[in-house]
């Protein structure tokens, strides 16, 4: 067949050109090489139905015939009937939009992951599991380097008011395994993480670690492709914007207060320790009213 039919189609019309992109590959077994190329693909989202084989093999750090393996395994005869495809599927540009600015399209893009972040959320399950677990465990590192250092030091912010043993993972080196040891030790049973780009090494060896550790591994990733995957029990997807020079990384951020949400759900406790904070605040003085 030339072209795969995408029986999707009239069910995402709002998604995002990264959210199009994760339904297409949803189903399909991919090597770790067509993994990378998929999520080189997400994050290039608006670029690639314009992209030649070659440009994407260059941009994936793979080679010209990977891409077109890629692409038969995705069921089209080769890289031209995807990129087809891609550029058949696309929504219709808004109205108006092609007078808005480099800032404007930054956010409208921005507004398209929250969107479809809504989406997936309309099956509350996978975040509810994620849940109960950060719940049920004892001790409860979260990681996050770089770029996703504020991520994780804001969730584990709001979580040390409800949660007995939050330990911030946000500095790398050697000590990152001795500080999972210790954890582990605690009684931790899970490990949050929020890994994104450019995912550093360092991140998918300490989730490698955590996982012969004998922990479960959650993670807020950019994509389902992520290097980060493999290493991860459950992984929740929340795209970043790639309009401006840093990425954006509104969905992880609200996707992280989210779990936040469900956790407390399964902490008996936590609406006792957030009223047991706030009389402790007013006592301080702590916030200014």
């Amino acid at each position: 067949m030339s072209e795969r039919t995408d029986s999707t189609s009239g069910g995402t019309a709002t998604h995002s050109p990264a959210a199009r992109l994760q339904t297409l590959f949803e189903g399909h077994r991919l090597t770790p090489t067509q993994r990378r190329i998929a999520h080189c693909m997400v994050r290039r989202a608006g670029d690639v139905p314009f992209l030649s084989s070659v440009e994407l093999a260059e941009l994936a750090g793979v080679s010209q015939p990977s891409v077109t393996r890629f692409a038969v395994a995705l069921g089209f005869d080769g890289y031209p009937a995807l990129r087809k495809h891609l550029r058949e599927t696309a929504p219709a540009e808004p109205a108006g939009s092609s007078k808005a600015n480099e800032y404007q399209q930054a956010v409208q893009a921005e507004i398209a992951n929250l969107r479809h972040l809504a989406e997936l959320l309309a099956d509350p399950e996978p975040v509810e599991r994620a849940g109960r677990l950060l719940a049920a465990s004892p001790t409860l590192p979260v990681l996050g380097l770089r770029a996703a250092a504020s991520q994780a030091f804001g969730f584990a912010y709001f979580a040390a008011k409800v949660h007995p043993d939050m330990r911030l993972l946000d500095e790398g080196g050697s000590m990152l395994a001795d500080r999972i040891d210790a954890a582990v030790r605690a009684g931790a049973t899970t490990l949050l993480c929020f890994a994104l780009p450019r995912h550093p090494r360092e991140v998918v060896d300490t989730l490698a670690y955590a996982k012969e550790a004998g922990l479960t591994v959650v993670t807020v990733a950019d994509s389902a492709f992520a290097p980060v995957a493999r290493h991860s029990d459950l992984l929740l997807p929340a795209a970043v914007g790639t309009g401006l020079a840093f990425d954006t990384a509104c969905a992880p951020m609200l996707l992280g207060r989210v779990l936040l949400e469900a956790m407390c759900d399964g902490l008996p406790q936590a609406q006792a320790r957030l009223e047991e904070f706030d009389v402790r605040a007013a006592e301080r003085g702590l916030f200014v009213e």
